[in-house]
């Protein structure tokens, strides 16, 4: 029996083209054409009212494989900005190569002859589709001219309005700079000095010297800025900045005992009883206070 490579199936088969009218490739075949069927359906649909939309890569860059032709093929056109849905398609469906292919896909698959005018488009259905797209983004572009034109004709009222305003204010500005001038007293009566009217007749101010701090200067007397001082400058004792070396290592030892258990045993042991030279680790009386041997 001869060997067959049913690439539909992906599998090799060793009936012969016997494989052809198994269970298994009808089954895939129909699979396989009825994806193709929905993409073909909704672009016959699309052709009823062409229809452009500004161009989205995510959205217009979606490709269909086409089983007659084993290739994959751009579902939508573009046009510039303008994105043409399902034009891409159509276009490969209208074209004679597609039309070659399907008629071999349908012979060495032996599919049903009477699906096959299902996946081509007649090349007069292409034609008039095309001029009515043709229209459509002419209307489109006109449209867009349309919006263009108002947004500018608005913007030049906006522009205008805001020359007018400013305007307005120069204007408003100028009379009364001109108005003010008017009312302005002539140069004898222009004031040449402060005004001492405030102070009270034979009343003068005291001169109290210059405040300097005995010992050290300031900014003004030119002294060493603090923060360029020695310490060995600075008179007075040193004030240490915050605990002790000492004070630390102690609090660090109560935070180390704070993380053991607290039931442990001599946690609570009583630190205050007193005890002799000879005594021994017996604690553990009850509440853990004082020695064992005194609970006897």
């Amino acid at each position: 029996m001869a060997v067959y490579r049913c690439s539909l199936c992906r599998r090799t088969s060793f009936t012969g083209r016997r494989h052809l009218y198994s269970a298994a490739h009808r089954r895939r075949l129909q699979e396989a054409l009825g994806r193709l069927e929905e993409e073909v359906a909704a672009a016959r649909a699309a052709m009823d009212g062409a229809a452009v939309r500004r161009y989205d890569p995510a959205e217009h860059e979606r490709r269909v494989w086409c089983l007659c032709c084993g290739c994959g093929v751009r579902r939508d056109g573009r046009s510039g900005a303008l994105a043409l849905p399902h034009a891409g398609l159509l276009q490969h469906l209208a074209g004679a190569e597609h039309r070659r292919e399907t008629a071999r896909f349908w012979r060495e698959n032996r599919a049903d002859a009477a699906l096959r005018e299902r996946f081509v488009v007649a090349a007069e259905e292409y034609a008039r589709f095309a001029a009515a797209l043709e229209r459509a983004v002419g209307a489109y572009e006109e449209r867009e001219e349309e919006n263009i034109r108002q947004m500018a004709a608005r913007i030049r009222e906006a522009e205008q309005r805001q020359r007018d305003t400013v305007r307005a204010a120069l204007e408003v500005g100028a009379a009364e700079d001109t108005s003010g001038c008017a009312e302005l007293p002539g140069p004898s009566a222009m004031q040449t000095g402060p005004d001492l009217s405030w102070m009270e007749p034979g009343q003068a101010l005291t001169f109290i010297g210059h405040q300097e701090t005995e010992g050290k200067g300031n900014v003004h007397t030119g002294a060493k800025p603090p923060w360029l001082t020695d310490e060995d400058e600075e008179d007075g004792s040193k004030q240490q900045i915050g605990p002790s070396y000492e004070e630390f290592l102690k609090q660090k030892e109560k935070q180390k005992l704070k993380k053991l258990p607290a039931e442990r045993v001599g946690a609570n042991f009583d630190h205050t009883s007193q005890t002799g030279d000879s005594w021994l680790p017996s604690f553990g009386r009850v509440w853990n206070h004082g020695r064992r041997w005194q609970s006897r």
